[in-house]
């Protein structure tokens, strides 16, 4: 069976330089073991399903894949697939507006001049000790500004800050050292960040999870900015992403009464079909 599918770049207007998905837009019908054997053929971070939804109140149902494993939430796969979504002719139920049904429950977005931007769902916080903490800075090489945090909003990234942007660009991560470190806290990966002035500049290194460095992540973005707010409260920001891999992603997030909204573009790279 031809089912459609694009591969969408995200975080940018530029093609390549964002972090690319893979969306099949013709979901339903294909078995969770079809679905995995598809993520490890394209061979990207992270591959996504869009099939219907099972509650009245979503537009769709998605369903996302690492090449390994399927997880609950991430966030540069939720921008691209439902920029692929409305780019093929999709109309949501209320226009603007899209709800997402995923691992994590319903996710609301909506469309604006800086693209497409998702309500981050809520976190949970875990610090870590002071002997992990020093795993962490010796996998990294460089010292923490605190004792970084295991954030998890379906995604468990262990979320740390560095003295300057220029600090984060200039990391050069141990990446056993770095698996080790996020194995022992029980994390995904290590996400460190930096300020710019008022741009914040962010790595994330997950290797034990099959990407030593992604290049523009969402869901590492979110963690950081909910990092932000518990030390500076709800301050509106731009982050940067990718320079250090060859990309040049950017991200915007803002806070609204308590919800955090995690934007960006994207632009399709890929249009076609595949067998399935």
């Amino acid at each position: 069976m031809q089912r459609r599918f694009r591969q969408v770049d995200v975080f940018t207007t530029v093609p390549y330089k964002g972090n690319p998905v893979a969306v099949v837009l013709d979901g339903d019908g294909l078995t969770t073991a079809q679905m995995q054997a598809i993520a490890r053929w394209t061979n990207l971070s992270e591959t996504t399903f869009v099939c219907t939804p099972t509650q009245p109140e979503a537009d769709y149902r998605l369903r996302i894949f690492c090449p390994a494993t399927e997880m609950r939430f991430a966030g540069h796969p939720t921008i691209g697939s439902a920029h692929a979504l409305l780019s093929s002719g999709f109309v949501p139920k209320q226009s603007g507006f899209l709800v997402q049904e995923c691992g994590v429950g319903l996710v609301q977005m909506k469309t604006g001049e800086e693209g497409m931007h998702i309500a981050l769902p809520s976190a949970q916080f875990r610090r870590i000790d002071e002997k992990a903490r020093i795993a962490v800075e010796e996998a990294l090489g460089a010292s923490l500004l605190d004792t970084p945090v295991v954030i998890d909003l379906g995604v468990k990234w262990l979320t740390g800050q560095v003295a300057s942007g220029d600090a984060v660009r200039a990391l050069r991560p141990d990446m056993a050292a770095i698996a080790a470190a996020a194995r022992q806290t029980g994390a995904n990966g290590i996400n460190i960040f930096g300020m710019d002035g008022e741009m914040v500049e962010v790595r994330s290194f997950a290797p034990h999870e099959g990407t030593p460095e992604d290049p523009v992540c969402g869901s590492g973005n979110g963690a950081v900015a909910y990092y932000l707010r518990e030390h500076r409260g709800p301050v509106d920001y731009r982050a940067r992403q990718g320079r250090c891999v060859g990309r040049d992603g950017h991200i915007f997030l803002m806070y609204d009464e308590g919800t955090i909204w995690l934007g960006g573009q994207a632009v399709n790279c890929i249009e076609g079909f595949i067998e399935a």
